[in-house]
């Protein structure tokens, strides 16, 4: 599933073909996603002019002109390409909605496993919408800082790799920058959220943005299906440092451990378990 450094790697591409156009018309070839497409999808779209996109943890949010907002989750194999005003290419199966431009550009939404998402509402609701209103804050916000998540930490008896997984506690972050981030911070993917400390949290906070600053300079990472808007794989799977890397030796200067994959909450976490070490993370 793209994490955020993909989502925001789409949204660049998004807003620097659509921003200020025109959406002309609208296709829903197929709408029963992972929920059903709005019935008035197709006319509160038609004939509006996109004033932003943005992005909020995974979700990409198309502001119109009409003071509608388009709701957008990739899920586990959705994608957008644009097609060219002069393009033959012949639209694919899984090519379930179909934006027209006033650049007679086309944009597709592609999904095959139909884990996606697409929805409309008024921008005025954007507060209490059901899949916005119960995320965290945004990991480059103020409000991502070490006072807050020591405080939302410090009851969690939960591992902390499923703790950044939460998306109350932060949004955006997936399995893969999980694992990648813990490694960064030296903090074991097994220790008690709760047993972090300030020093630890700050350090934690710190690395997350790195990576994801890292990431999205390279478009993010490619491991399956995801590409971005003009179809280009991302780069950052070749810095991992940890994750889809057991048995290899780890990659911090001066480690000698070897990459060690476990599973918590029925995903595989990636870590060295020698610089990693849990006895740096007791009381």
């Amino acid at each position: 599933m793209p994490e955020l450094p993909e989502v925001e790697t789409v949204r660049r591409g998004l807003a620097k073909h659509l921003a200020d156009h025109t959406i002309t018309d609208v296709e829903v070839r197929r709408p029963h996603l992972r929920w059903i497409i709005p019935a008035e999808f197709v006319s509160q779209s038609r004939n509006t002019r996109i004033c932003a996109i943005r992005r909020r943890g995974k979700y990409l949010l198309w502001d119109l002109s009409n003071e509608m907002v388009i709701l957008m989750h990739l899920g586990m194999s959705g994608s957008l390409r644009i097609l060219a005003p002069d393009s033959d290419a012949d639209l694919l199966k899984h090519d379930h909605v179909i934006w027209h431009l006033d650049t007679r550009e086309r944009v597709t939404f592609h999904d095959p496993r139909r884990f996606g998402m697409i929805d409309l509402l008024n921008s005025s609701d954007e507060s209490t919408h059901p899949r916005l209103a119960i995320l965290g804050p945004e990991p480059f916000a103020s409000d991502f800082n070490t006072a807050s998540l020591v405080s939302c930490l410090a009851a969690r008896t939960s591992p902390i790799k499923n703790a950044l997984l939460d998306q109350m506690i932060v949004a955006g972050i997936g399995n893969i920058y999980a694992s990648e981030i813990l490694w960064a911070s030296r903090i074991p993917p097994q220790t008690p959220a709760m047993n972090l400390h300030a020093e630890n949290i700050d350090t934690l906070i710190q690395a997350t943005r790195r990576i994801l600053h890292r990431a999205i300079a390279a478009s993010g990472s490619t491991l399956r299906n995801y590409r971005s808007l003009e179809g280009e794989v991302g780069r950052f799977q070749n810095e991992f440092a940890v994750y889809d890397r057991e048995g290899e030796r780890c990659r911090r200067r001066g480690c000698d451990g070897r990459i060690r994959r476990i599973v918590q909450s029925g995903r595989s976490t990636f870590y060295c378990p020698h610089c990693q070490d849990p006895d740096k993370n007791r009381d």
